[in-house]
C-alpha cells in the first residue's frame, strides 16, 4: 500500500505534467517565432512584408473605429470622474493633468490591446486553428514551408507596428474626450486646459506607454498563434481555442500592465 508522501507525489505529478506541457510547448513556438522573425531573416530569408502590411490593414485601420469610439467614452467617463472630487477643493483645472497622464501612460495602451485581443487574437487563433483542422498546416510544411514563418512572422510585426499607432491614436481621442467634458460641461477655459495638459505631460509618460504597447502586441500575437497551433479537432475545438486564446490574452495583457506599471514607477 503507497504512503501518504508517495499518493501526494503521485497526485502532484499527475497535476503539473499537463502544466509542464503547456510551458514546453509555448517555449517552443516563442522560440520558432525568434528565430525566423529575428534570426532568420540576417540569414538571408526575408519577411513576407506584403502579407504583413495586408496584416496591418486588417489589426489596424480596421480597428481605428472601435478603438475611437471607446477612447472617447473613457475619456469623457474620466473627465466626470475626475471632476467629482476636485471640484469639492476648488482644483478642477487638474482634470487636464489626469486624463493626459493617466491616458498615456496607462488607459491607452490597455484599452487599445483589450481591443486588439478580442479582434486580431480571436482571428489569428481562428485562421490558424481552421488551417490546422483542414490539414492546410502540414501542407505547408510538406512543401518545405515553415508555417510559423509563413503565417505568424507577418502578423507579429503587423501588431508589433499597429497596437503603438493606435494606442497614439487612442490617447489623441480619450484626451479630446475630456477636453470636450471639460470645456462644455465643466466651463473650464480651454486655452487653460490645454495649457495645463502640456505641462503636465512629459515624454517620458508617452514613451511608457507606446513601450507597454509594443510588448502587448507582440504578446498578442504568440497567444493567439499558440491557441491556433494547439487545435487538434474540428470547428468545436476551433471555438474553443479561439475563446481561450481572448481570456489569456486579456489576462496576460492586464498580468503584463502590472508588471510594467511597477518597473516604471521605480525606474522613470
Amino acid at each position: 500500500m503507497p504512503s501518504i508522501a508517495e499518493t501526494l507525489c503521485s497526485f502532484a505529478g499527475k497535476k503539473a505534467k499537463p502544466f509542464l506541457k503547456e510551458v514546453h510547448d509555448a517555449s517552443k513556438i516563442i522560440n520558432d517565432i525568434f528565430y525566423w522573425a529575428v534570426i532568420s531573416p540576417l540569414r538571408g530569408r526575408p519577411v513576407r512584408f506584403r502579407a504583413a502590411v495586408s496584416e496591418m490593414v486588417k489589426a489596424g485601420y480596421n480597428s481605428v473605429p472601435i478603438v475611437a469610439v471607446i477612447s472617447l467614452f473613457i475619456g469623457i467617463i474620466l473627465a466626470f470622474q475626475s471632476a467629482y472630487q476636485l471640484k469639492k477643493v476648488g482644483a478642477l483645472i487638474y482634470v487636464a493633468n489626469l486624463i493626459g497622464v493617466s491616458i498615456t501612460r496607462e488607459l491607452g495602451p490597455i484599452i487599445t490591446a483589450i481591443i486588439v485581443s478580442g479582434r486580431s487574437g480571436s482571428a489569428f487563433a481562428a485562421e490558424i486553428g481552421s488551417m490546422k483542422a483542414a490539414e492546410e498546416i502540414d501542407a505547408l510544411i510538406s512543401m518545405g514551408i515553415n508555417p510559423v514563418r509563413f503565417i505568424v512572422v507577418p502578423k507579429l510585426i503587423a501588431l508589433m507596428i499597429m497596437v503603438p499607432a493606435l494606442t497614439i491614436f487612442s490617447d489623441i481621442i480619450g484626451m479630446l474626450g475630456g477636453f470636450i467634458l471639460s470645456v462644455s460641461v465643466l466651463e473650464i477655459h480651454p486655452a487653460s486646459y490645454f495649457q495645463q495638459t502640456v505641462n503636465a505631460l512629459l515624454v517620458k509618460d508617452v514613451m511608457t506607454g507606446l513601450v507597454k504597447a509594443w510588448a502587448f502586441g507582440i504578446l498578442i500575437t504568440i497567444v493567439g498563434s499558440y491557441q491556433g497551433f494547439k487545435v487538434t479537432g474540428g470547428a468545436e475545438e476551433v471555438g474553443r481555442r479561439t475563446t481561450a486564446a481572448v481570456v489569456a490574452s486579456i489576462f496576460l495583457v492586464i498580468v503584463f500592465d502590472l508588471f510594467f506599471t511597477a518597473l516604471f514607477y521605480y525606474f522613470t
